[in-house]
């Protein structure tokens, strides 16, 4: 028998159509109940409730309760990551399951990936740290800079706090319609949080759009200069 870890349980959870769709619901970072899974994997409550049971065993999703309903999530940032990797890694393929639809565009350029900044403004987010030196790129990690410390402390970003996490500060997530790395981490997520907190975007209302208000784009290209 094969040593270590055994990718063919995880792929297996993965490859059930019901729980990808139910697992892609859930790539906007939202909690949802098992019956909006359910409508989302096309199958009864009973069956969603065999499949979200085979999930969080995998550890795939988590749960919390309140009051009567459960509420399910991914599991972690890590999850996210990966699933838009294999959504990016099918893209390349040409596996696609349907025409590319209205709202696609908008995808494309600001959407969320779990919990941070995806499409074009988040590959680019990145790409203006690392040119204005504010993050490098070691051996396929990323590391915030002094430079980059006072830029995002100035904008309010509680680093101390984000440091103090057990998650990684920064990390890059490859796109899947950008074919690029953006950033995830801790640090990928407050800075998606600043930007909806301080009204400079806005998640579109079922949708993984984010849309950025005329000044808050003003503001996110003075933080992130960008090329074209």
């Amino acid at each position: 028998m094969a040593e270590g870890p055994d990718i063919t349980r995880i792929a297996a959870l993965i490859g059930d159509p019901a729980r990808s769709n139910m697992l892609l619901a859930l790539i906007g970072g939202k909690a949802l109940t098992a019956t909006e899974l359910a409508g989302a994997g096309g199958i009864t409550l009973q069956t969603a409730s065999s499949h979200l049971g085979k999930l969080e065993d995998g550890g795939l999703l988590s749960q919390r309760k309140q009051g009567r309903h459960r509420y399910f999530t991914l599991a972690d940032d890590e999850v996210g990551a990966m699933l838009e990797s294999l959504m990016g890694f099918a893209a390349r393929r040409g596996a696609l399951r349907h025409q590319i639809g209205p709202r696609a565009p908008d995808l494309r350029k600001a959407r969320i990936c779990y919990d941070h900044l995806a499409g074009d403004y988040g590959v680019r987010m990145l790409d203006s740290l690392l040119a204005q030196g504010a993050m490098v790129a070691r051996d396929e990690t990323l590391a915030l800079t002094q430079t980059g410390e006072t830029l995002l402390s100035d904008q309010g970003i509680d680093l101390g706090r984000l440091k103090a996490l057990r998650r990684p500060l920064c990390r890059a997530c490859l796109d899947w319609s950008e074919r690029r790395s953006h950033l995830a981490g801790s640090l990928g997520a407050a800075l998606l949080a600043h930007f909806l907190e301080r009204g400079d975007a806005r998640r579109v209302e079922k949708s993984r759009v984010v849309q950025f208000s005329p000044e808050g784009e003003r503001r996110f290209r003075a933080l992130f200069p960008m090329q074209g």
